[in-house]
């Protein structure tokens, strides 16, 4: 489909752009990659369904995120990007909730993603200036919320590829926050941006799967 080949040829331009540092070049990869999801999320019924919009504000509030996050450091934009994704995987999170959640598997992902939750933050402690913190600790709280909510809708029936992309996207997170935070680099990107977006429009395609499944 035309939307993911737009993402892939756009995702490959980002991560020549990263490895050389040319911050045009991520200018204008990243927010084509980003908008080709958007692009994936519409076509694929999005605007048709409560499921597919909630989803769809979650992937134009990621796309936000996205655009906010170009500059590097830890800026005023950077803290603007945190709120975007926040709110991103709120949706997200919603949208899974209203396809409905097994009950029992809440509770036992809950207490297996405030352990990571736990882990991550005593990882990035350290590192996280003051003035993040707050920030930062809202943000693994909702990222793992929305990674519980999308592994009980598919406990209750709704399709794999939403816990696919709902735990694609929270380990791309991580390699936001290293690159960020912990150790910049290239590598952090070169296998964080490929799950990122590969995540973006898997959760994309979910809106045509549980579409066809209701």
């Amino acid at each position: 489909m035309l939307p993911v080949l737009v993402c892939f040829v756009a995702l490959v331009g980002l991560l020549v752009a990263e490895r050389l540092d040319s911050a045009p070049g991520r200018a204008i990869a990243k927010p084509i990659a980003a908008s080709a999801f958007v692009w994936a999320g519409i076509a694929w019924g999005g605007l048709d369904t409560v499921y597919g919009r909630w989803l769809l504000t979650g992937l134009m509030l990621c796309w936000l995120g996205d655009a906010l996050l170009l500059p590097a450091g830890q800026s005023i934009w950077f803290q603007l990007g945190i709120a975007a994704f926040l709110l991103g995987h709120v949706a997200y999170a919603l949208s899974f909730v209203h396809l409905g959640l097994d009950p029992a598997a809440s509770i036992g992902f809950g207490l297996a993603l405030a352990m990571a939750a736990a882990f991550a933050l005593r990882w990035l402690r350290p590192h996280v200036p003051a003035a993040f913190r707050a920030a930062v600790v809202a943000y693994v709280i909702i990222i793992s919320a929305m990674v519980v909510a999308a592994l009980s809708a598919v406990a209750q029936g709704a399709p794999v590829a939403i816990a696919i992309g709902a735990v694609g996207f929270a380990l791309s997170d991580l390699s936001v926050a290293r690159d960020r935070f912990v150790s910049p680099g290239f590598a952090n990107g070169a296998w964080g941006l490929p799950a990122y977006f590969a995540s973006q429009l898997v959760l994309a395609y979910s809106i045509r799967l549980v579409a066809s499944a209701q």
